[in-house]
Order: C-alpha cells, then sequence, then structure tokens
C-alpha cells in the first residue's frame, strides 16, 4: 500500500462533530476553584505537582472527573494541567441552560484549564442523551464544544479498532417559526481541512 493510501486510511476515521449552537457548556465553570478528594495525595509544591490516587474526584463547577488515580501539574501562570487514568476514566459536564450532560470515558483524560481541552485517549467515549461516538482519540473542547474523533491508525485496516463509530440521532425540523429544540442533537460535519498528513 503507498503511503499517501496509508496516511488517507488513517485519516479516514477523523471527524468533527459540532454541537447544536443553541447549546453551550456552563461558561461559569472556567472561573471556579478545582476540588479534588481521594484516598492518597503527594504533592510537591517546588515541581508544582499533586498526585492522587484511590477514587480520585475532580470538580470544577459543573465538570466532574473520576478515576483511579489523577496527576495535577500548574504552570506559572496558575493554570491547571491534570491527567487522569483508570478503567475507565470519566468526564462529565453540564450543558448551559439545561438539564443535560456530556459524558466521555477514555482509559486516560487529559484536562487543560488553559486551553479549556479535553482529550480522551484508548476506547475514547463521548455521549449525550442518545449521541454516541467512540474512537482512538476524542478532543473535547469545554469552551467552543467542538469535538475532533480520530480511530486508530495501527489498525487502520481493522473496522472494529481502527474506525470512528457514531449514531447521530435525527435532527428536528426548524423553521423561522419554530427555533431548533435545546436538546437538539449533534451535527456531523467532515473536515475542511483533510490532508494526506497524519494529524
Amino acid at each position: 500500500m503507498s503511503q499517501s493510501r496509508t496516511n488517507a486510511a488513517a485519516l479516514c476515521g477523523l471527524l468533527l462533530l459540532i454541537w447544536s449552537g443553541l447549546l453551550h457548556a456552563e461558561d461559569a465553570d472556567r472561573d471556579k476553584p478545582i476540588h479534588l478528594e481521594s484516598d492518597r495525595v503527594v504533592v510537591d509544591d517546588v515541581k508544582q505537582v499533586s498526585v492522587f490516587e484511590g477514587e480520585v474526584e475532580l470538580t470544577q463547577g459543573t465538570i466532574r472527573i473520576r478515576a483511579e488515580k489523577v496527576v495535577v501539574t500548574q504552570d506559572k501562570l496558575g493554570f491547571k494541567h491534570c491527567t487522569a487514568t483508570g478503567h475507565l476514566a470519566n468526564f462529565r459536564q453540564k450543558q448551559e441552560g439545561t438539564d443535560q450532560y456530556m459524558e466521555g470515558y477514555g482509559e486516560r483524560i487529559v484536562y487543560d484549564t488553559r486551553a479549556e481541552v479535553v482529550d480522551f485517549y484508548v476506547h475514547a467515549r463521548v455521549k449525550r442523551e442518545l449521541d454516541d461516538v467512540q474512537g482512538d482519540h476524542i478532543e473535547y473542547s469545554t469552551r467552543t464544544e467542538v469535538f475532533k474523533v480520530f480511530g486508530d491508525p495501527a489498525h487502520a485496516n481493522d473496522p472494529n479498532k481502527g474506525r470512528v463509530h457514531a449514531v447521530i440521532q435525527p435532527k428536528a425540523e426548524e423553521s423561522p417559526d419554530k427555533p431548533a429544540p435545546k436538546n437538539a442533537p449533534l451535527t456531523i460535519e467532515s473536515s475542511p481541512t483533510l490532508t494526506n498528513e497524519k494529524p
């Protein structure tokens, strides 16, 4: 198989999933402090690294992460970088103005408070009500609610491992007199920036 076909196969699993414009993550989350609970913690003030282990629960406003282990590092500006691991680690966030939650899973979850981005790795899955996407790596912006979902290029020829799987519910009809409901489902678009280069 040529290099370009290999690269193209690796990119076949890339999708951009864009939440309905009517739904937004809770804007106030970014301004809330981070709280952590665990069975054990080791704090290194010199390196600005804290390691939490044993039924860890991290919360920031409506954001909640549950994992077996969470490592938190802080940069010079005070922003936190959290890496959660477990089988499976879980992320949850409430959608602005609704009672709905976005939930995500992975064996490793990386939450960057400065970039406001959450990455799910290995058996990655994101759900909202009946909408459900799965892949090897899912990148989610808590600010814009844009998803990037990647398959596993190492298993590009295996439909069970190398490709992205998505269940997107039909979108309700919309007219000027009848705007889309607040629980409008995910819309799915192909990326306009796909190339034959690996992501």
